[in-house]
């Protein structure tokens, strides 16, 4: 399989030579996608901000480790994803400030419960999401919000094209029965 990886070849040799101006290119180009990636699976602008820095720098310093066997975005959103990795592993719990919980209940708009009902709605979501493994979560944002094929997914995640299959059927059946279990609880 061939991919169209010659400007970032061009950049990235260029990085090696210590050229500012191209790690600059590089990054103006890619920042942006590595900073959804990580904002979809951290929910923290700030850590996800820190991830786009450790892996772009990672570049920076070992620009020759990009062979050219897969496109540069997947090699680029598997660097980050090991720094994603790492982020949950040294997180410590987070707990939610009972402030922040009263100005969500509180709100000006005549129609307070809708608004209510629509956040809860969103949290069922999310809490159905965050119930799925990393594996799982990642095939579902890679396939469904980053626009990858499934070949490119099985690369990033260093798996056989079949396991990505299975991880998105799983990942579809259990966020389908989590979210009947919160409309079910609605009535």
């Amino acid at each position: 399989m061939e991919f169209d990886n010659n400007k970032y070849l061009i950049l990235l040799n260029k990085i090696s030579a210590g050229d500012e101006a191209a790690f600059t290119e590089l990054y103006k180009e890619m920042s942006r996608k590595v900073y959804a990636f990580a904002l979809n699976r951290l929910h923290d602008p700030a850590q996800a901000e820190e991830i786009v820095v450790d892996t772009l720098h990672e570049v920076w310093k070992f620009p020759d480790r990009f062979r050219g066997e897969s496109k540069f975005s997947t090699w680029l959103l598997g660097i980050a994803r090991y720094k994603i990795l790492n982020t949950y592993r040294s997180a410590e719990p987070d707990h939610d400030d009972l402030q922040d919980f009263e100005q969500t209940l509180v709100s000006a708009d005549p129609d307070g419960f809708a608004l209510l009902a629509d956040k809860q709605r969103h949290a069922g979501v999310q809490d159905c999401m965050d119930k799925l493994s990393d594996e799982h979560r990642d095939c579902l944002h890679l396939v469904f919000y980053e626009g990858y094929t499934l070949g490119e997914v099985a690369e990033v995640q260093n798996v056989p094209e079949n396991t990505v299959k299975t991880r998105l059927f799983h990942a579809r059946q259990k966020v389908k029965n989590c979210l009947r279990n919160y409309l079910s609880r609605e009535g």
